[in-house]
């Protein structure tokens, strides 16, 4: 039996295995640290849990369809519920929205609150709703660096059609046309930080993000996020998926262009397929440094970290639901400081998600757990204790204007969660959560393919190349590199 190697442990490796081994391959995980996950993860202190990454679920499809390739019912190994309410927005002139999962009901409602006509809001979803359905299939589901991508119908109806896409304006240029009110440009543009860009930045071609929550819904895995890790992971031992836990490999080694084996910091293995889902730049400098190294992919721009403050409140808020948006009153200027000073806001945008308000054993009774993010710079040196000391001065101010509280007070435990413990722990190149930003028209095109153009049997998935980050992004990266490689 041939055998395939995957090189850590985030979901998009796991799907890898997963779809690997269903191939007919003998596969093996190898993963540095001692639990499975990467940037999904899971912490528990003093009566509170915490999912420690990706709070987002949407999509579920994907994680179904794991269980479809073994004709396993998923419903039996994993389950999920689907939100009535997307998020809930608040501005600092008062205003509070809640975006409704059902289209009409949102439209409606958007429309009431921001003043602004129905049919606006419609046109505006239309169109975000035929640019995923446009570009789909070339920059979401296949390889973007494989000739034959481009020589089908798909391809050719879609370049026939790009001036829909509006890749030569910024998100921001593409929502202001649209809507007359500041509020709801905003709540358009934050979907530029889904992939860790700016809107002011990244092309128009990302209002289609909306269309992925609205159409799809967003959903809360029965367990939390972190379940999903869990129950994929037990689908792959059960299907006779090796891991190897506590592992780094520290050199992916190739004879006359084709892979041959990985050295560990305990033994050797051999491979014939071997797929690395560590972060593309760690890839190379660490495990590739005798190849060629792609400079045009690895110098591209990371896109945002973030700062995260996980805190046990001593108290239950009504008014708030599983995502919270708090707008900064100064959106433009907090990307700047993001990307072009490398520093935080002194009015940053808050997002607090709360999964005990779906799943109430993540808190004591009376209690609920935050999870509280501001999107950050990447880790270039920056003094990070001073900065974490001032975001988290500002992040109270903020929230105790909005809600009218005293949050101090209610704070019972912390945890804290930067870039450089981000970059420590996943090998994120500079504490980046989407490897590259989509902060130009070509970053797309720029992002490191999934395979290797040097060294046959060698291949790349997870959220640092194609199609990109997020967790869908990862388990369709996962199923590109399966469909580039051949049955066993």
């Amino acid at each position: 039996m041939q055998k395939a190697i995957v090189i850590g442990s985030g979901i998009g490796g796991i799907a890898c295995a997963l779809r690997l081994q269903k191939k007919g391959y003998a596969v093996t995980v190898f993963e540095a640290n001692d639990t499975l996950g990467g940037k999904m993860g899971s912490l528990s202190k003093v009566g509170f849990r915490w999912d420690t990454g990706p709070s987002l679920f949407t999509m579920p499809h994907f994680v179904d369809e794991l269980f479809e390739l073994f004709s396993l019912n998923p419903r039996d190994y994993f389950n999920y519920k689907q939100k009535e309410n997307i998020c809930t927005y608040f501005w600092e002139d008062g205003t509070t929205f809640s975006a409704s999962a059902n289209l009409n009901k949102f439209i409606q409602e958007a429309a009431h609150t921001f003043n602004e006509p129905r049919i606006q809001l419609q046109k505006y979803l239309t169109k975000s709703k035929k640019k995923y359905e446009l570009t789909a299939p070339i920059f979401l589901e296949q390889s973007l660096h494989k000739y034959a991508t481009y020589f089908s119908f798909k391809t050719l109806n879609a370049l026939l059609k790009s001036y829909q896409l509006q890749i030569n304006q910024s998100l921001n240029d593409v929502n202001h046309h649209c809507f007359s009110d500041a509020r709801l440009v905003q709540l358009f543009n934050r979907y530029a930080t889904y992939n860790g860009s700016s809107p002011y930045q990244t092309p128009g071609i990302m209002s289609m993000i909306p269309h992925l929550e609205m159409h799809y819904g967003t959903y809360f895995p029965e367990g939390g996020m972190y379940a999903i890790v869990h129950s994929l992971y037990h689908l792959a031992l059960k299907v006779g998926v090796q891991f190897k836990l506590n592992e780094p490999v520290i050199k992916i080694n190739h004879q006359n262009k084709k892979v041959s084996n990985i050295q560990t910091t305990k033994a050797e293995y051999k491979a014939d397929i071997i797929i690395s889902n560590m972060d593309i730049y760690a890839t190379y400098q660490h495990l590739l440094k005798d190849t060629k190294q792609p400079h045009r992919s690895l110098q591209q721009e990371r896109s945002s970290s973030a700062l995260i403050f996980y805190w046990g409140i001593n108290t239950t808020f009504e008014q708030l639901d599983l995502h919270n948006i708090f707008f900064s009153d100064a959106y433009q200027e907090e990307f700047n400081c993001i990307f072009a000073q490398r520093t935080l806001s002194n009015d940053p945008t808050v997002y607090i998600n709360i999964s005990s308000k779906d799943k109430r054993d993540d808190a004591p009774t009376g209690c609920e757990n935050w999870f509280v993010m501001i999107n950050a710079p990447g880790n270039y040196g920056q003094d990070w204790d001073e900065l974490k000391q001032e975001a988290k001065k500002n992040i109270i101010h903020k929230l105790n204007r909005l809600l009218d509280i005293d949050l101090e007070k209610l704070i019972l435990t912390e945890e804290i969660l930067d870039p450089v413990k981000i970059e420590a722990n996943t090998s994120s190149y500079r504490g980046a959560l989407y490897g590259a930003a989509s902060n130009s028209k070509f970053a797309a095109f720029l992002r490191h393919p999934n395979f290797s153009s040097h060294i046959k049997n060698l291949y790349f998935c997870g959220g640092s190349v194609h199609p990109g980050g997020g967790i869908p992004l990862c388990l369709l990266s996962a199923k590109i590199v399966s469909n580039l490689i051949q049955n066993a």
